[in-house]
C-alpha cells in the first residue's frame, strides 16, 4: 500500500480546516470537509498533482464545513454525511442565523449516508467511521488506523471541545462521545480537528480541561 498524503488547508471565513487526501504516486484525491469558497485553492493543490476528485467526506452539516462543497461536487462523484444532519444537507439556509451575513448556503446531494461502525474502503485501506454526536447530532470521525490518525470534525480540539449551543447541541452526548470514542483511540493516534492545531489522544486526555478520561 502506498502511503498517504495529507495536505492540511485552513480554509473559508473563519478558518475551518480541510483535508486532501492522497496516494504517494496516486491519481485520485479524497476532500474531507468543504468550506465555504475553498473550490480554488482545492483545485490548485489537484492541478499541481494531476489528481482527481473523487469524494467529499462531510463530519458534520455546519456550514463552515459544508458549504464549499457544492462548488466541487460533480456527477458519480461520491459524497458522504451522517443522516442525522440530514436537514442541514438539504436544506442549508436554515442555518443562516448562525453563518456568516451574505453568504449563500446552497444544498449538497449526498450520496452515501454513513453510521457508526461503517468501514469504508480507500484505496485498500480500511476506514471505521465513528458517529461522535454532542457538537451537532450528526458529527463523525473517519479513524485511519493504519496511519494513526482520526478526521473528527469538531467534536474535540487541541485544549478544547465543540460547541454545544447550536441547535442540535448537547452536553452530555458532547462528552460521551469523547469519553467513549475519542478516548478510546490509542495514545498516539493524532486528531486532525476541525479548527486550530492538530492534537493527541494522549496530549487531550491528560490536558483537556473540559472532559476527563
Amino acid at each position: 500500500m502506498k502511503d498517504l498524503v495529507v495536505k492540511k488547508m485552513e480554509l473559508g471565513p473563519i478558518g475551518t480546516n480541510a483535508f486532501l487526501l492522497w496516494e504517494e504516486n496516486g491519481g485520485e484525491a479524497v476532500l474531507i470537509d468543504a468550506p465555504p469558497y475553498c473550490a480554488a485553492e482545492v483545485n490548485e493543490i489537484l492541478n499541481e498533482n494531476q489528481l482527481v476528485l473523487v469524494g467529499i467526506w462531510l463530519t458534520h452539516g455546519h456550514w463552515d464545513h459544508m458549504a464549499g462543497a457544492h462548488e466541487l461536487a460533480e456527477d458519480g462523484m461520491e459524497i458522504i454525511g451522517h443522516e442525522d444532519d440530514r436537514i442541514m444537507f438539504e436544506n442549508p439556509a436554515l442555518m443562516s442565523t448562525f453563518s456568516i451575513p451574505g453568504l449563500e448556503l446552497k444544498p449538497i446531494n449526498i450520496t452515501r449516508w454513513v453510521k457508526d461502525e461503517d468501514q469504508l474502503d480507500l484505496w485498500g485501506r480500511t476506514v471505521l467511521v465513528m458517529h461522535c454526536p454532542g457538537h451537532c447530532p450528526g458529527n463523525v470521525a473517519f479513524l485511519f488506523s493504519d496511519e494513526s490518525i482520526c478526521f473528527v470534525g469538531d467534536v474535540i480540539f487541541h485544549g478544547s471541545v465543540g460547541r454545544t449551543d447550536l441547535p442540535g447541541g448537547d452536553v452530555s452526548k458532547l462528552e460521551d462521545s469523547i469519553r467513549n470514542k475519542i478516548y478510546s483511540l490509542p495514545d498516539d493516534t493524532v486528531l486532525a480537528v476541525g479548527h486550530g492545531p492538530d492534537t493527541t489522544v494522549g496530549k487531550e486526555k491528560v490536558s483537556n480541561p473540559f472532559v476527563r478520561p
